[in-house]
């Protein structure tokens, strides 16, 4: 069993009425290469730089081979930072930035002398010494910013996106030279990405966080092979995630078709999500061997595969990719091994909203009021749960329009529809099913009418 570096436990964290850490428990291993990786805005830099020292949580702790960190100033942490932006010293040469940090700590000059020769041959930056910052590359300040962190012999090495400000060349060749680094090293690696192409080359361990909240934790391959939700399924890499219903252990219902998976443990005739990656559908041209049939819409050669958007026999456009290409109008035949299928539960299968009855046939929820149907025992002051089915809310272009508005937040394509959160002003979210095409953070009207809506007492 690896030796744990770094345990988080409930950790949260609010600027003024905004939670961006909301309740993150993990531990991280002695030597690994973790990143934390999700969208901008998912709290990915703010829990680094909780560990960094450079915030302080609300509540929670962060212990280091035991010691609580918290309340711990940055410069007394066992752990250096390479900051998106190098932050190098323009006044220095290569050799003075590096050699900084032990300077500070009046270590004798011999000392410095080899440790600052050690990191920069190991960055491969070791003809460099005499060279003025403003002449470097950014790969090559990149470089630098990194020795700067190591040459300190911190115990844990901490990243935020580091090679973001790179051209894609020299990312996909610093992102091998970081892989080899941390090999030679042996230290803990701590690295902030948005981009999953490196969380997947560079990592033992996947942190994929959104909206405050650790998704789901694991190995790059059970990251993209079995995704935990519709999220992390959609986040990393292509996906086709649709509606189904696992019909009993082991065989599950989706597109119109029954098929064999390998999951178990759902229950009986209940709401999932599957997921099937474009690479694991497999293309016939024989249809009499298939499970179902499609016609090819698309066709579109991507240097290794070609990348199909097939219309199923159900009504559901499908992603495929293959090394044979078939022809546009094309009818092709269709197979989906058990293997391949990721079945996931479903946290929300309708909207339920907390809400006051204004009146026997008004009910004030979502910051408004909305007409609901008069329910038998349900009366004028009642506290209520208003279920409302995700196809059953209209979004309107005029804000105005509707009983209430919002701000769509997320967006997933689930094959046959749309389905979306809309944020509410007072924080809601209202999930939604439709065929109409909406933009991240469009302002939208929000209208459920009374038919729609089941009241019962909360």
């Amino acid at each position: 069993m690896s030796e744990r570096i770094i345990e988080i436990r409930h950790l949260n964290k609010s600027f003024g009425n905004h939670q961006v850490l909301r309740d993150i428990n993990l531990y991280i291993n002695k030597g690994e290469f973790i990143t934390f990786l999700g969208p901008s805005g998912c709290g990915k830099t703010t829990l680094l730089r909780h560990i960094a020292g450079f915030l302080e949580p609300d509540e929670g702790t962060i212990t280091l081979e035991g010691k609580n960190l918290v309340g711990i100033p940055p410069y007394e942490r066992p752990l250096n930072t390479v900051f998106q932006r190098y932050a190098l010293f323009p006044h220095l040469d290569v050799y003075d930035n590096v050699a900084f940090g032990l300077k500070l700590q009046k270590l004798p000059q011999e000392e410095i002398d080899k440790r600052v020769r050690r990191v920069l041959k190991l960055v491969c930056m070791d003809d460099y010494e005499d060279r003025d910052i403003a002449t470097l590359s950014g790969g090559q300040q990149q470089r630098i910013a990194i020795a700067r962190a190591i040459v300190n012999q911190p115990k844990v090495l901490l990243l935020d996106e580091p090679l973001s400000a790179l051209d894609l060349k020299m990312r996909k060749d610093m992102q091998i030279e970081l892989k080899e680094m941390h090999r030679k090293l042996g230290i803990t690696f701590i690295y902030v990405t948005h981009d999953q192409e490196e969380a997947l080359t560079l990592s033992d361990t996947i942190v994929v966080m959104n909206e405050g909240k650790i998704q789901q934790i694991g190995t790059p391959t059970d990251i993209y092979n079995e995704p935990q939700n519709a999220f992390v399924a959609d986040f990393i890499g292509e996906s086709n995630i649709l509606d189904a219903t696992m019909i009993e252990d082991r065989r599950v219902s989706f597109m119109g078709h029954e098929f064999e998976c390998v999951d178990e443990g759902f229950g009986e005739n209940v709401p999932v999500d599957v997921v099937v990656r474009p690479e694991d559908i497999y293309l016939l041209k024989n249809t009499e061997n298939a499970q179902f049939i499609g016609v090819v819409k698309s066709c579109i050669f991507k240097g290794v595969h070609y990348e199909m958007f097939i219309d199923s026999d159900s009504g559901n456009e499908l992603m495929v990719q293959d090394y044979n290409a078939f022809e546009v109008g094309s009818t092709v035949g269709m197979l989906i091994k058990p293997v391949d299928i990721q079945v996931m539960k479903k946290h929300h299968v309708r909207n339920e909203f907390k809400g006051v009855m204004s009146s026997d046939n008004t009910v004030s929820m979502l910051g408004s009021e909305f007409e609901a149907p008069v329910t038998e025992g349900i009366a004028k002051g009642d506290v209520v749960i208003v279920s409302v089915e995700f196809n059953k809310v209209d979004l309107l272009d005029n804000d105005s329009e509707g009983q209430t508005c919002g701000n769509v937040n997320y967006i997933l394509y689930k094959g046959n529809h749309y389905h979306l959160k809309v944020k509410t002003p007072e924080g809601v979210i209202v999930r939604v099913d439709t065929q109409d095409v909406w933009d991240k953070n469009d302002l939208v009207g929000i209208s459920i009418k009374p038919e729609n809506m089941k009241i019962s007492k909360a």
